[in-house]
């Protein structure tokens, strides 16, 4: 299989400017580029399925480029609905030093900043040189403008176009770059480059955007959306995106197998097949999620997240730290203990129990487990001697409620 054919098969292509590319992505040695504006000190899953896409282009014999928008980020990318909140300098150059670190860590790509050559642009040559290429019309036919029409765009969102056509020209001719790669939602952005390069050089560049990775009901994975799972271990850690992963949705699991992973075709086609006839087992996830997790942080992230799901699972906590808990444990109830009192009262207190004599039954029982350990101790005595670190207990009521008290400093 070509790698053409091969990226069609993974569903990472759903527009190209030319039918020429299949056989240039084929034949190697294009440089080309792909873009993200430093809105966010950290990449997340949504920005993984199109850099791993540049980074097939890579090992297929291609150069990237990533393009951090140290000056388009200043403007802000025209949404669908609102306009973007305008980010302060101090913090995009923050962004984009985490973003340039992080992709150079991952990918191996090299990063530019358009604010580099953008900044000492003056208005009359910006409007002279660049804006007399942009008909009205042919703007405003973009869909990502034409969506903002009825609710209104400003003018320094409708020039976002241009100053990305400008970028595309500027590694043209600079660094040969003559592809254009991004996620659907580029497309007018992407067209407008490779028409002013055709309009100031008379030469041909290429654009191919990808399909966005959506959940089943076709929203985005992203910060906008409040549920981005994000690249910076720190922000999401491998057991967050382990867990993320072993819960995706079975509708998803083999697309996210073709876009996020580079396991070969018949891999995939013989989870595909477990997925379908033994879905309880959950291969395709646990591939996934190994696969995903292996490539950006390494085998030992892989390995303590699974040691954590497991030990969670099972109830046996206590091997692992108060840090690897809280990780683990992230959503479930806290409370902050400020008093050494028995089991019992703690339980009726933080309302883990109704009653005491509730509290009891959960005891006598075995309902109750404290640090890992049933206890059928109602006087069982929540120390700092007895706590985790002399400072947490963690609580487990039946085999899925966690509680997670912490002694007060």
């Amino acid at each position: 299989m070509s790698l053409y054919d091969e990226l069609v098969w993974r569903g990472l292509i759903e527009d190209v400017t030319s039918l020429e590319l299949k056989e240039k992505i084929n034949k190697g040695g294009l440089t080309f580029y792909i873009g993200t504006d430093p809105t966010g000190d950290s990449l997340h899953i949504g920005h993984y399925s199109t850099f791993s896409m540049a980074f097939r282009l890579k090992q297929g014999g291609h150069h990237p480029i990533l393009l951090v928008g140290g000056a388009t980020g200043l403007i802000g990318d025209p949404k669908p609905s609102a306009e973007r909140p305008m980010i302060t300098k101090e913090t995009l150059d923050h962004n984009y030093k985490h973003l340039r670190s992080q992709v150079e860590k991952i990918f191996g790509f090299e990063v530019v900043n358009n604010y580099d050559w953008s900044k000492n642009i003056n208005f009359i040559d910006y409007l002279r040189d660049y804006g007399k290429y942009f008909n009205l019309n042919y703007m405003l036919s973009k869909e990502t403008v034409k969506s903002r029409l009825d609710i209104g765009i400003t003018y320094t969102e409708f020039s976002y176009m241009i100053l990305q056509s400008l970028d595309f020209l500027h590694l043209f001719e600079n660094k040969d770059c003559t592809l254009q790669i991004g996620g659907s939602d580029q497309w007018g952005n992407i067209t407008s480059g490779v028409e002013l390069i055709r309009k100031k050089t008379g030469k041909e560049a290429f654009g191919l955007t990808m399909p966005l990775i959506t959940k089943a009901d076709g929203t985005k994975f992203g910060k906008s959306e409040g549920n981005a799972i994000w690249l910076d271990k720190e922000k999401t850690s491998p057991y967050e995106m382990y867990q993320f992963f072993l819960n995706a949705e079975d509708s998803k699991v083999i697309e996210y197998l073709k876009r996020l992973t580079f396991l070969a075709k018949d891999e995939i086609e013989q989870l595909e097949k477990s997925n379908n006839e033994n879905p309880h087992l959950r291969e395709a996830h646990k591939a996934l999620a190994k696969e995903v997790i292996t490539f950006l942080h390494g085998e030992k992230a892989l390995e303590k997240a699974i040691s954590i799901s497991e030990k969670l699972f099972s109830g046996d906590i206590k091997d692992l730290t108060v840090h690897d808990i809280k990780v683990g444990l992230k959503d479930v109830p806290n409370f902050v203990i400020t008093k050494e009192y028995s089991l019992i009262d703690l339980l009726v207190e933080h309302k883990i129990a109704s009653s005491k004599r509730e509290a009891r039954e959960f005891i006598l029982n075995g309902a109750i487990s404290v640090n890992g350990e049933v206890t059928e101790e109602e006087d069982y005595a929540m120390t700092k001697e007895n706590a985790l670190e002399e400072s947490t207990f963690v609580i487990r009521r039946g085999k899925k409620k966690y509680y997670i008290g912490k002694f007060e400093k």
